[in-house]
């Protein structure tokens, strides 16, 4: 049986050898550095796959080279799927997305414009989706503070969006009433 640090040794013998092997297929290094991490992770948490192998050098390259071939497989699936997304998109069906990209835009504006710390805990509470706890060990502050900061940052935000749709025709006041509802409430 295959002990963790036989698996070691193979894993920095081979790790580097690995990822070129798989970088030919992906054409991403990035990406063959992830599919041979997966594949030694996976050995890792269950020695029990290399029991019957006869050669674990041979084993890891298969491994790799099947795994890069699945990762273009999906690929290629992903590509398809989009193209007939694509294909089926309507003019109404772009300009929703503009709409909804623009508000997108509106919204990072104004947070950019909050004070920093207030800034920091919108980011992290409704981007993120961290809970108070959570951002108040991150930033190492108290969970009132949090509090305090959020209310502030959202305080804020309606301020300005409010402010913004009294200034507008009615069609992008629509969109500011859906800001206010998605992100603000």
């Amino acid at each position: 049986m295959m002990t963790r640090v036989h698996l070691l040794f193979f894993y920095s013998n081979n790790f580097q050898k690995l990822i070129l092997v798989s970088d030919r297929y992906v054409k991403n290094m990035h990406v063959a550095e992830e599919i041979v991490q997966d594949m030694f992770l996976k050995i890792w948490e269950d020695k029990e796959l290399l029991l019957y192998v006869n050669s674990v050098k041979a084993y890891l390259y298969r491994s790799v080279v099947n795994a890069s071939i699945n990762y273009i497989n999906r690929q290629k699936n992903i590509e398809k799927h989009h193209l007939k997304i694509a294909e089926h998109l309507t003019d109404d069906d772009i300009d929703i997305i503009n709409e909804q990209n623009e508000l997108i835009v509106l919204l990072y504006n104004e947070i950019e414009q909050l004070p920093e710390k207030c800034q920091k805990v919108f980011k992290l509470s409704r981007l993120e989706g961290l809970k108070y706890r959570d951002i108040a060990a991150e930033l190492s502050i108290s969970e009132k503070t949090v509090e305090n900061h959020m209310s502030n940052a959202l305080r804020l935000l309606r301020l300005r969006v409010i402010h913004n749709i009294h200034e507008e025709d009615p069609k992008s006041k629509a969109k500011y009433f859906s800001l206010l509802s998605l992100f603000l409430y």
